[in-house]
């Protein structure tokens, strides 16, 4: 039912303003999102650049600590050549190649015209693309790791 609403100084001889009540608007599932490939697209870049980010500031403290102490730094890196930390390092590629797809993603849905509209198809593209780029590096890296 509309509200009638009336200015402060109005007589009355002035016309009465009808004001539509407030629509309720219900979304199903309760949520904005609903798993769908905007929503996968957002997390995922996120995940990965806080994954990024943590391995560049541990990289930067381990380099560092060749200036505090030769020996610590050594054993440092004898640590990173156990198998999982090829593990790691296979992970931190992964996550190196999907931000960076991504973000080429983003890139082509914030400036290119019609971009909003083909979002869906660019998400597909970019896992299509990681996921070669995966299959051509992961064995030969682990053949690297396992010692193969």
């Amino acid at each position: 039912m509309p509200a009638k609403a009336t200015g402060a100084g109005a007589s009355s001889s002035s016309a009465t303003i009808e004001v539509p009540a407030p629509r309720r608007s219900v979304i199903p599932g309760g949520t904005l999102y609903r798993g769908n490939e905007g929503m996968w697209s957002w997390v995922l870049h996120r995940i990965t650049g806080i994954a990024i980010y943590f391995f560049l500031l541990v990289h930067i403290l381990d380099t560092a600590l060749i200036r505090v102490s030769p020996e610590a730094y050594n054993i440092v890196i004898g640590a990173y050549k156990t198998p999982i930390m090829g593990l790691g390092e296979l992970a931190l590629v992964g996550a190196i190649g999907f931000h960076a797809l991504n973000g080429l993603r983003i890139i082509l849905v914030d400036f290119w015209g019609v971009g909003t509209r083909h979002h869906k198809a660019m998400f597909y593209g970019v896992l299509g693309v990681w996921a070669v780029l995966m299959l051509g590096f992961a064995p030969r890296h682990l053949m690297h790791v396992f010692g193969g």
